[in-house]
């Protein structure tokens, strides 16, 4: 059974930091990508961040030089490290992890963690 569980979020001012962490049990074959998404409030789910098994980080464009996605393999962590916070950064925030077996794409989620950053 695949668990991915988020932590870390809360209310913070804007200006401040937060990081959130994924924690990853289970086994998971042939992982594509990992990452982070949001959902706002009466918006769609959007990605926020993703790494590749390759390493390569991309980043929408509302977030770059601001947050930062990595992992511990070892641990089987994800993280978001997030700067400069603005309240338009509010939202739940959703760890993924996308892997494909017999040409068939798998996403597996987390129950989200809110982010809430005031003004």
């Amino acid at each position: 059974q695949v668990q991915l569980v988020e932590s870390g979020g809360g209310l913070v001012q804007a200006g401040g930091s937060l990081r959130l962490s994924c924690a990853t049990s289970g086994r998971i074959f042939s992982i594509n990508r990992m990452g982070w998404f949001r959902q706002s409030s009466g918006k769609q789910r959007e990605v926020v961040a993703t790494i590749t098994n390759g390493g390569r980080t991309n980043y929408v464009d509302s977030v770059k030089g601001r947050f930062t996605v990595s992992e511990d393999a070892a641990k089987n962590m994800l993280f978001l490290q997030m700067s400069s916070l603005k309240p338009e950064d509010t939202a739940v925030y959703y760890c993924n992890i996308a892997s494909t077996m017999l040409n068939k794409e798998y996403n597996y989620w987390g129950q989200g963690t809110q982010v809430t950053v005031s003004s």
